[in-house]
């Protein structure tokens, strides 16, 4: 069996897992990362940049290095070939945890239990709950869908497509690392920084795609290109940007604008101006949206990657 079949395979049984299953509770793959490069944090850490580099270096070069060691022992074996990018895949993507912890928050607002919505929001993402209102907390989960859509799914899948099951480990772990060291504190302004650019690098296929299947899936896809166009480079982030206009012109919302992280207040540009503001019962449109561009997703990579190794053969 090719290559190109074995990822095509693979993946599909991967994100069909993370359909049924979702993430474990315990002892996520992901999670044992993170408690390791914590581990070499500790050892590595200083207030610059190299230092930093050398830890991005360490934990995502060990994560593509066993990805390669695991897949060269399956390499004689089509079905166990199958099986790891099947496990590699589900252990990395997100969207069904993703959409289970928007779901929850918007049936809390639809309860009218704001409180309650803010004591789950910081699942999801890393804003103030307690800044937030209604509107505010479904605006947030709405950018969350849209952003973790590139990041916990569709990013994954380029670069299994590209890289196979070490392209799989190596964009989670550059993603972990981003969210662990990579945002601008005063511990992590230098040592993150190497850790932020990769995770730029590494992310701006996987938001484009996204961005492009969110407005042929989406119910405007001219709004979703007039918004793309006009609003993305307006955002601080150069993946995140593409990826929420797209999703706001598709949906029909403005998203952007005022926000609180850690005490700390930005003032983003509103991206798509013309759209309403985001009600709860957007919520469930991200999700379902953020689904079909999941699945178009594998559609693309699975196509991309036979076409190419047709070309090379």
């Amino acid at each position: 069996m090719g290559a190109g079949r074995v990822f095509a395979y693979g993946a599909a049984a991967g994100l069909i897992g993370d359909l049924l299953l979702g993430d474990p509770r315990r002892g996520h793959p992901v999670a044992v990362f993170g408690r390791a490069a914590g581990a070499v944090e500790r050892v590595l850490w200083r207030d610059h940049r190299g230092w930093g580099a050398l830890h991005t270096a360490v934990c995502a070069g060990g994560a593509v290095a066993l990805g390669g060691v695991a897949a060269r022992a399956v390499r004689n074996s089509a079905v166990a070939s199958v099986a790891l990018t099947s496990a590699a895949t589900w252990a990395v993507v997100g969207g069904t945890s993703l959409a289970r912890e928007a779901q929850a928050i918007g049936r809390a607002l639809e309860a009218g239990d704001v409180d309650g919505a803010r004591a789950r929001l910081p699942h999801l993402c890393g804003r103030d709950p307690q800044a937030l209102d209604a509107d505010g907390i479904a605006r947030a989960v709405v950018e969350s869908v849209a952003e973790n859509t590139s990041d916990a799914v569709v990013g994954a899948l380029v670069w299994g497509a590209v890289g196979g099951v070490p392209g799989l480990l190596g964009f989670r772990a550059v993603n972990t690392l981003d969210a662990m060291v990579g945002h601008k504190s005063a511990r992590y302004r230098r040592y993150g920084w190497a850790s932020a650019r990769l995770d730029d690098l590494a992310g701006w296929p996987g938001a484009r795609l996204t961005a492009v299947l969110a407005t042929l899936a989406g119910d405007d896809p001219q709004g979703a290109v007039q918004a793309w166009r006009a609003d993305a480079a307006k955002h601080p982030s150069p993946n995140a940007g593409p990826v929420e206009a797209s999703f706001a012109g598709a949906l029909g919302v403005r998203l952007g604008g005022t926000l609180s992280y850690g005490g700390r207040v930005e003032h983003r540009p509103v991206l798509n101006t013309a759209g309403r503001a985001v009600a709860t019962r957007d919520i469930e449109r991200a999700v379902r949206l953020s689904r079909r561009v999941g699945w178009l997703a594998l559609g693309v990579c699975v196509a991309a990657r036979r076409i190419a190794k047709g070309r090379t053969s």
